[in-house]
């Protein structure tokens, strides 16, 4: 899957949440100042190109995009590609390297296992 730049992600976000949008309405979603309609086309056009947006013609100059990605499918797909790229492809190795930088304790992991096992 391919990545999302901070400002891409930040309006794929506003499509996640609300759903299908103009680009002005998306443009109404900011706050002042208000990115350029021009700016917005853009990136939603960039991101109908990498295949997260597709859009539906209103009428024959307006168009209403809506997004083809979810945002779980987003998330799945980018912590595969951090496990693939700096993981050896290893989940494993992710959890090692969470408990060896403590960011997750050996209590926490035992308390995961017990909570899948009950789960099954």
């Amino acid at each position: 899957m391919k990545t999302l730049t901070k400002r891409e992600e930040e309006i794929m976000n506003r499509y996640w949440d609300h759903g299908a949008l103009h680009i002005r309405e998306l443009q109404a979603m900011y706050s002042d100042p208000k990115p350029h309609v021009n700016t917005l086309s853009t990136l939603v056009h960039i991101l109908e190109d990498k295949g997260f947006l597709a859009h539906k013609a209103i009428t024959p100059r307006c168009y209403q995009y809506y997004p083809v990605v979810s945002r779980d499918d987003y998330r799945r797909g980018s912590l595969g590609n951090v496990v693939n790229k700096f993981f050896n492809k290893s989940y494993l190795g992710v959890v090692s390297a969470l408990v060896k930088e403590e960011k997750i304790s050996v209590d926490d992991l035992r308390e995961l296992i017990k909570k899948v096992e009950e789960g099954k």
